[in-house]
């Protein structure tokens, strides 16, 4: 029978998450009970799925066995004959169900997105491809279900956009639009060439998934506190108990201090609440690097030669490069009707995916 990747380590970890939603003070972090739980679903059907595909391979075991047996009736070997291609193809179905549940979900797939669009090579027929890109977004968001919010645009002086920044909300954003992101190439006659010869402009498209809010756990063990005699001008002692607060998070540095309220016990909640902020500040900010890496690591230079997809007029094509498919419905396509060229890439990176869970379960084990 065909192996399937080792169930133990999902087995595991469904264990782990189940005492951890044992323990009483789980549910006081709502948004890590909500990830956690949505984990915890998906192991749940991956075990189950694949106890159901045990069963139906045993089954097919045994109707093979059946019909291989000289001794069996011929009733009952005919019956096995009979039933064989269903439990087959249901087998191989099951085996492709528990593949795909093994495939870790994108961290990101269920946020929200923002999408950006910037005119690149080729001046005024960039911008207008900028904008048949972004009615193109529109229109598919249409069709499935999306929102779109404008955020920020820059129009050309022939009605197409330099840039124009939108955000796309609805569910399982990110996962149905993350693939467009690079450089778009479209080849077709612009309305500004008088002679009708082609011309090749680009265009490019980030989609980075929106920021959600950042949540600062501050484990008492990474914080020094010490506590001091608050002071005036020049240094003199304001009062003699020790009510001032210093408070150090040690992994970050950052200090505060605090000695405005005569209770320590105020200082020390007013500290806290500084450092909480700083250290929110400091994550946010961590986060708005990596995006904007990410957004430069998605478009490149806007060059041609870095394009992932081709929208050639005069053939009524377009080409994916990256996974070397082509479609002859251009109209189609630009009208929003995207769900092919999506669903290829989707299938060409589960396929990848897929593959490499197969090698590490047939690789020796050491």
């Amino acid at each position: 029978m065909d192996l399937l990747p080792d169930i133990a380590p999902f087995q595991r970890r469904l264990d782990e998450l189940e005492a951890q939603t044992a323990e009483p003070s789980f549910y006081a972090n709502a948004r890590k009970a909500t990830e956690v739980a949505r984990e915890q679903q998906a192991l749940r059907r991956l075990v189950e799925e694949y106890a159901l595909f045990q069963r139906v391979e045993r089954e097919v075991a045994e109707h093979s066995a059946l019909l291989k047996d000289p001794a069996a009736e011929a009733e009952l070997r005919a019956l096995a004959q009979q039933e064989l291609p269903e439990l087959q193809a249901r087998h191989a179905a099951l085996k492709q169900t528990v593949l795909m549940l093994m495939i870790p979900p994108e961290p990101s797939d269920s946020r929200n997105t923002v999408m950006e669009i910037r005119a690149g090579t080729g001046g005024d027929e960039a911008a207008l491809f900028a904008a048949d890109l972004h009615r193109m977004y529109s229109r598919y968001a249409e069709v499935i279900g999306l929102k779109i919010e404008p955020l920020e645009s820059s129009q050309s002086e022939l009605g197409g956009y330099k840039e124009i920044i939108f955000k796309v909300t609805g569910e399982n954003v990110f996962r149905k639009l993350r693939f467009e992101s690079g450089v778009h190439r479209v080849q077709r006659v612009p309305t500004t060439e008088a002679s009708g010869r082609i011309h090749t402009s680009t265009a490019t498209v980030a989609v980075l998934p929106e920021a959600e809010e950042v949540d600062i756990h501050i484990d008492a063990k990474d914080l020094r506190i010490d506590t001091f005699c608050s002071s005036g001008p020049g240094g003199q002692s304001v009062n003699t108990t020790y009510s001032a607060v210093r408070i150090t998070h040690i992994p970050t540095g950052t200090v505060v201090s605090q000695q405005d309220e005569k209770s320590q016990i105020k200082n020390r909640q007013k500290a806290m609440k500084v450092l909480r902020n700083r250290l929110y500040e400091a994550e946010r900010q961590k986060q708005a690097d990596a995006i904007a890496k990410d957004r430069k690591g998605q478009v490149g230079t806007g060059e041609r030669s870095e394009k992932i997809r081709t929208y050639n007029f005069k053939e009524n094509r377009i080409t994916d490069h990256r996974i070397n498919f082509t479609m002859h419905q251009l109209g189609s396509a630009l009208d929003g009707d995207l769900t092919e060229l999506i669903e290829e890439m989707r299938s060409h990176e589960q396929a990848q995916q897929l593959r490499q869970a197969t090698d590490t379960t047939s690789a020796p084990q050491e």
